[in-house]
Parts: C-alpha cells; structure tokens; sequence
C-alpha cells in the first residue's frame, strides 16, 4: 500500500492535527465514509455486543479518553478494543493508550488507524490487523495562527513508539514523514517492525463496519458497496434490499463477524439475481455466458475464488466482490430488462452445491457459446443455473 498526499484538517489554535484519510486508497471499508463525513466527527465509543469489546470510531477530540475511561470502569468484561480513527490529539491517543495498558486489552485495527490513534494501537497486550487493514504515521505537528504549520517535538511519540518495542528504524522513518504526507506500511511490514503482533481474517472478530454509524442508512450503504450489483436489483426490487439491509444490522448488533456478513448478503443477492435472469431472453443468456467464461478465464489469484463461484451459477458470478466495471455493465444491463419477483430473500444458509470441474466447465460454456443464440440459450440455462441438488450434472457438451 502507498502512502496518499493527505489534506490536513485545521484546528482552532496551537493543537495537534490529525490527518484526514480520505485519500487513503479504498478499502472494503473506507472510502464512502470518508466522502459522506466531509469534516472529521468526534469519535464515538461503544460497547460491542457481549459486552466483550468496545468500538472506537472517529477523530480523537477533548474528552474522548475520559468517555472510554468511564465506559471500562462500567463494564469490566471487556477485553478488546476496535480502533478506527483519522487520529486527532496527540494527548487523547496517550491517554487512550494507557487506559489499554491499565484494563490489559488487546488492541485490534479492522480498517484504518491514523497519527495519534496508533498511539493507542501500539499499547495493547496483542496488537492485531485485520488483513488488508492500514495504519498511518507522520511527523507530529502544530497548527498556529492562521493556519501554519509548525513542527512539534517528536520525543513523545518517539519515546510511546520504541517502549511498545517496535523496530526503532521504522520508528525513524514514521517520524520523518511531513505532516501533510502518511507512511502506510503493508500488514507484512508492520508485523516485521513489531507494530502489529498477528495479522486476522475476517471471520475472528465481530464486525466493526458500523462502528462509526449503526443505523439503518449507513448500513444500507454498506450492503451496497459490498455487493454492487445490488443497486440494480435495488432499483426494481427495493423491499429485497430493505430486507437485506435489516438482516446485516442485526447481525452487526449480535456479534456477526464481518466475513459471515459478506457471504450472507452475497448469498441472497446472488438467489435474487439468478432467479430474476433464469428467464432471460436467449441473446441476454448468450452475452451472460460469455461474461462467466470470462470469469474463469483470468488468472491467479482470483481463478480459484472465479471457479467456485462460476460452478454456483451465474448469482455467485455477479455478486463477487471483484467482479470489475465493465462486467459489471454487462450485468446491470441484463438486471435493467429483467422482472423481479416481490419475495423477499430468505436467511442465507449454505447452498450445497456440488463443486463442479472448472475446465470442464469451461469447455461446455465454450461449446454453448458457439451455437446459435437460441441452441445456447438451451445449453447455457443448466450451466448457470445449477439447482443445488444437481450441481453435479455438468452438461458434458464438448
């Protein structure tokens, strides 16, 4: 991950900026927020669900420590703190730092974490990152009369840093950065420098993507940023996505980690989307087809993830994270002719699909494809529409 040149926000008088992370290359998380908070928020702390964690989301302003401070003293289970800030005052990241310290809590990164909030991240018992996760550092600064900037004594920073253990080059290099720049390491990097002590996939903790919001229409953006192709289903069967949206809140409020979520949304919608297309007209069927052997066809690292979902059928084809734009218009342009049943999407269990050969896949989307458009049609129907209980019947067209 590259370091972005970041905007830094302004504060009224010689306080410690923070640093906006809207030009943080985006993440599965990140960048709708940042676009729809225009001005840094005061963060938020929260009791996660259980009462075995506490989220933490937003700029650290005057008195953000003492909300936390309370907050632990209230509830003396918890054991974990989510850290998700664009920094803000050096002094709040140090003293939220050693209320880590004094409660022994396992400090943890589900996004992103900036400036002042990593001195808070550095003090936990564990130190953990969930992949693909960012921390950001720079020189600290001040902001004086009319909006210079003046450089700060690092020796405070410097010193929280090297006690945490971590690496004193990289500690060298942090505070070498200007403050208007980031030094975004990857998560191999920080594990290496001591930063970070494990890196966690997102299925070990629960969600944190509503920590700075858990409402209704910030949960409905996430949904539809997950899963893109949503917003044409949206557009012709808008109750599926309210029912979508009130399934992820709910499981955000009882502790579903953020993996099971994705794979849950996904699920539906790829239900919702296949049993819309399923009666497709032929050329619309020809050009879907195409769009699936393309699929399959690129390389690592997606072939894998490709293979699986293209042996689903053509739902789990579409609602794939990474599924890139021009795919993406092919689909829209299919879901904008297609009709929509009023159902409302079903809990997202497991479909058991029967894994299918990839290359013999490939060969019978390929001899469909070079029939005409009507013949495809026939032949593609059972491709990419699989019925679970006979996912194994791979039509044998060679």
């Amino acid at each position: 991950m590259a370091a972005g040149l970041l905007a830094v926000l302004g504060g009224q008088g010689p306080v410690r900026g923070s640093v906006d992370p809207a030009g943080l290359a985006p993440s599965t998380h990140l960048s709708d927020t940042l676009v729809a908070q225009p001005e840094s928020m005061p963060a938020r702390v929260a009791l996660g669900p259980g009462g075995r964690d506490v989220r933490l989301s937003g700029e650290l302003t005057d008195g953000v420590a003492e909300r936390l401070a309370r907050l632990l003293d209230d509830h003396p289970g918890i054991e974990r703190i989510h850290l998700t800030s664009e920094g803000g005052l050096v002094d709040e990241g140090a003293a939220i730092g050693a209320l880590v310290v004094r409660h022994g809590l396992v400090t943890y990164v589900p996004d992103y974490c900036v400036s002042a909030c990593t001195l808070a991240f550095v003090r936990g018992r564990e130190r953990l990152v969930l992949e693909g996760a960012r921390l950001g550092f720079h020189a600290p600064y001040e902001t004086g009369p009319f909006g210079i900037e003046v450089a700060a004594d690092s020796a405070p920073e410097r010193a929280a840093y090297l006690a945490a253990g971590i690496e004193p080059a990289f500690v060298d290099a942090a505070l070498t950065v200007r403050p208007d720049d980031l030094m975004i390491p990857d998560v191999a990097r920080l594990v290496a420098a001591r930063v970070a002590t494990g890196v966690v996939d997102a299925y070990r903790f629960p969600d944190s993507t509503l920590d700075d919001r858990p409402d209704p229409d910030r949960a409905r953006a996430v949904v539809l940023r997950d899963v893109p192709i949503l917003a044409s289903v949206e557009a012709k069967a808008s109750e599926a996505v309210r029912a979508m949206t009130a399934w992820y809140l709910d499981g955000y409020a009882n502790g579903r980690s953020e993996g099971e979520a994705v794979d849950g949304l996904r699920r539906m919608a790829a239900r919702i989307v296949a049993d819309a297309l399923r009666r497709a007209e032929p050329a619309a069927l020809v050009t879907l087809g195409r769009l699936t052997l393309r699929v399959i066809d690129r390389v690592a690292p997606d072939r894998t993830e490709a293979c699986t979902a293209a042996g689903e059928g053509l739902g789990a084809v579409l609602t794939r994270s990474s599924l890139g734009e021009p795919d993406l218009a092919v689909a829209r342009a299919a879901l904008a002719q297609a009709t929509f049943t009023d159902a409302v999407p079903d809990a997202p269990e497991m479909a058991a699909f029967a894994a299918r050969d990839c290359a013999g896949l490939r060969r019978a989307l390929t001899a469909a494809l070079a029939l005409s458009p009507r013949e495809a049609a026939g032949a593609l129907r059972p491709l990419l529409f699989p019925e679970p209980a006979l996912a194994h019947a791979t039509a044998q067209a060679e």
